[in-house]
Parts: C-alpha cells; sequence; structure tokens
C-alpha cells in the first residue's frame, strides 16, 4: 500500500468508529429519555438531548449527563427518593452503554471483540490517564481494521497458492 491508501483506509477505520459513535449516543438518549421520563424528571427530552452530545466526551459525558436532571431534580423539589432514582437510571444506562452498546457496536462496525473495546481503554487510562482513555476507541478502530485487512490479503495469498480464486469484496 502506498501512503494515499494507507492514508484513505485509516479514514475509512475512523469513519466507521465514527458512526458507531454516534449510534451509540443516539442510543444512550433515548435510554436517558425514557428513565428520566419514567422517574418523572422535568424537562427529560431535553437532558436527554444534552446526553447525546455529551456522550461523544469518553467518560466524562455520562457524569455531565447526570449534572442537568440533579439539578432539575433538586429545583422541582424531588426529594431524596428521586435523587436516588436518577442515581439508579444513571447506574442502569452508564452499565448498558458500556457493557453492551459500546462493545457491541464496535465490534459490528470496526470488528474490535469485546474483551478489547473493554480491557484497552483501561489500560491505557492507566498508563496515559487521560489520553490514553480519549484515544483507545478510535485507535483500536484502526488496529483492527488493519488486522482484518492483513487476515484478507493473507487468505488471497493461500488461496491463490492452491489455484483458488476468491469472489471479490463488496
Amino acid at each position: 500500500m502506498r501512503a494515499g491508501q494507507h492514508i484513505s483506509f485509516t479514514f475509512d477505520a475512523l469513519g466507521r468508529w465514527l458512526w458507531a459513535q454516534f449510534l451509540d449516543s443516539v442510543l444512550v438518549g433515548a435510554l436517558w429519555w425514557l428513565g428520566l421520563t419514567i422517574i418523572r424528571v422535568p424537562l427529560a427530552p431535553l437532558w436527554a438531548f444534552l446526553a447525546v452530545l455529551f456522550q461523544f466526551i469518553p467518560h466524562l459525558g455520562p457524569i455531565l449527563s447526570l449534572i442537568c436532571p440533579a439539578l432539575a431534580i433538586v429545583f422541582s423539589g424531588g426529594g431524596w427518593e428521586r435523587f436516588l432514582e436518577l442515581m439508579a437510571t444513571y447506574v442502569i444506562v452508564v452499565g448498558v452503554d458500556g457493557f453492551l452498546l459500546q462493545p457491541y457496536l464496535m465490534k459490528r462496525q470496526n470488528r474490535v471483540p469485546f474483551w478489547a473495546s473493554i480491557t484497552v481503554p483501561i489500560v491505557m487510562g492507566i498508563i496515559i490517564p487521560f489520553w490514553g482513555v480519549l484515544l483507545a476507541p478510535p485507535l483500536l478502530a484502526v488496529i483492527f481494521a488493519y488486522r482484518e485487512r492483513l487476515r484478507k490479503e493473507q487468505a488471497a495469498r493461500d488461496a491463490s497458492q492452491y489455484g483458488i480464486v476468491l469472489p471479490p469484496e463488496r
């Protein structure tokens, strides 16, 4: 591959990662809207929309998504029960996102295995505290895209060695 092809391939992998991140953000916003509506938080659609935007900020986004609904509960006189319900909603949304949505979408869009999408951000966060967590998901998307490409190239070489013609990729 030439440099231009590498750049094109890398941007394609990053585009798939961005699309997965967008889908994740929309689904997290829907979860927030559902949870906030159930526990009767004022302006639930607005807070859910902000959660969609905040979701693009790794690891800080979920915390930022919690602030406005908490303030809405405080200013509407919700009491401790509603605040605890909000905290339970937060735990459910973050848990579903972190252990189901993100790993599934990363695997579907970028062929990143579940184990890698969960452990690599943690390890990189330990090695490079802020930037490691921020850079891990797009870096994983690029690494596994190249891994998949190398695997396909090796399969094509192996097939041609035995005179097998593989169908073209879509």
